[in-house]
């Protein structure tokens, strides 16, 4: 596994610097700042690559921008709405311009409005530092009184109604405020930041699209930018969703093994692949990483690797992002059905053999506290994380 690292550009408070005392191999960026539905530009391309290459005092680094995370799909192409195929044009562009940059590895996602959803930011763990939550009392309380969707109590049982009513009440003005903008953080580092207005107008635009249309839609897409990317060298790799659950009546089509399987097949090309996040599926008990990893591992060309603590068995749960090797996914077999894959590329002479991975979120500990990083992307937590990760698969590329 080619060992890499989220960089979210000159905003990041994470270095290059400290990338390199990470030992880091590569880096996973992105141009958060040029609007969703633009061409990425062959000179913002070369700026970034610039930023990576370069340490704090100007000499080189040797690093260099490996994998793009994410080139955003707009909403509109997702609805195939307004000037869809306009969009779709611009992201080939996009595709185009990497390429002559020499990147050929592209992470994109699917999931209408928002990229990620969790209620708190910074919820404490036991050891004293904090990490990412989603609560289902607390998200429900947001569906029903904060944001006020039309229908949204059909979505919960009476029961759970209760809780969270009795919850949302013994809420103070500021828990509220705060739970707000927990859910629509959206994406880190995007460069829009969703308020409830926003939301309800999205949620409002998607009424209409059931799961089987946006996964229509998600073929129609694919059956565009897949040839373009074959033609470039270009490895796709779809993101699943962010909970891997329905949320706020928005449908859903990347959370599942079948799921992503259908997408596979419906454009059945070499370049169109996946992101396996374990952190992602995990949150779901019916999704099984390390077979995951075995049956769909030649279409696999990313991989987030994080773990995450499920707080009820149900499909539609509550969960915290656990340590990398403490949470429910069993990594260590996560790890090892990487490698088998991987061996059995280098066996057939790809030249993907090694699939780029990075130790995706993290635990905020020690200085991570005081560091005022992305929520999810703290320095020593990841650092952390890529060291146990590293441990493992050291371990299991010897014995295996």
């Amino acid at each position: 596994m080619r060992q890499t690292w989220r960089w979210f550009g000159p905003v990041d408070h994470v270095s290059t610097d400290d990338m390199l005392q990470a030992g880091v191999e590569g880096v996973v960026s992105a141009l958060h700042h040029v609007p969703t539905g633009a061409v990425w530009s062959p000179a913002e391309i070369a700026k970034r690559q610039g930023e990576i290459a370069r340490r704090r005092d100007g000499t080189p680094s040797g690093l260099a921008w490996e994998v793009v995370e994410s080139l955003p799909v707009s909403e509109d192409i997702k609805r195939q709405t307004g000037d869809w195929r306009g969009q779709i044009a611009a992201w080939q562009q996009s595709l185009r311009h990497l390429a002559a940059a020499g990147i050929d590895v592209v992470c994109y996602n699917f999931m209408p409005v928002l990229d990620w959803t969790r209620t708190d930011l910074a919820c404490r763990v036991a050891h004293g530092g904090t990490c990412m939550r989603f609560d289902l009392v607390d998200f429900a309380a947001f569906d029903l009184f904060l944001l006020r969707r039309p229908g949204a109590a059909s979505d919960y049982s009476e029961a759970l109604q209760a809780v969270a009513t009795a919850r949302f009440a013994g809420m103070s003005e500021a828990a509220r405020t705060a739970l707000a903008r927990s859910v629509t953080f959206g994406l880190p580092g995007a460069a829009e930041t969703v308020g409830l207005g926003d939301l309800r107008d999205h949620l409002a635009a998607y009424g209409r699209i059931s799961p089987e249309r946006l996964r229509r839609h998600l073929i129609d897409f694919l059956a565009e930018v897949v040839p373009v990317a074959e033609d470039l060298g270009i490895r796709l790799c779809c993101h699943p969703d962010d909970p891997p659950f329905p949320l706020l009546g928005l449908p859903r089509v990347m959370s599942t093994e079948p799921d992503l399987a259908a997408m596979l097949a419906a454009v059945d090309r070499p370049a169109n692949g996946v992101t396996l996040c374990a952190g992602s599926l995990g949150a779901r008990p019916d999704n099984d990483l390390p077979g995951m990893m075995e049956r769909l591992g030649a279409r696999v060309h990313f991989l987030h690797l994080r773990n995450v603590t499920r707080e009820s068995p149900d499909i539609r749960g509550s969960f915290h992002e656990a340590e990398h090797l403490g949470g429910d996914t069993d990594m260590v077999a996560l790890v090892a059905a990487v490698i088998r894959e991987e061996r059995r590329r280098e066996a057939s002479g790809r030249r993907d053999a090694s699939i780029p991975m990075r130790p995706d979120h993290g635990q905020d500990i020690v200085d991570d506290l005081g560091r005022g990083g992305q929520p999810g992307y703290p320095l020593v937590g990841r650092l952390k994380g890529l060291a146990e990760l590293r441990g493992v698969m050291a371990a299991t590329s010897r014995y295996l």
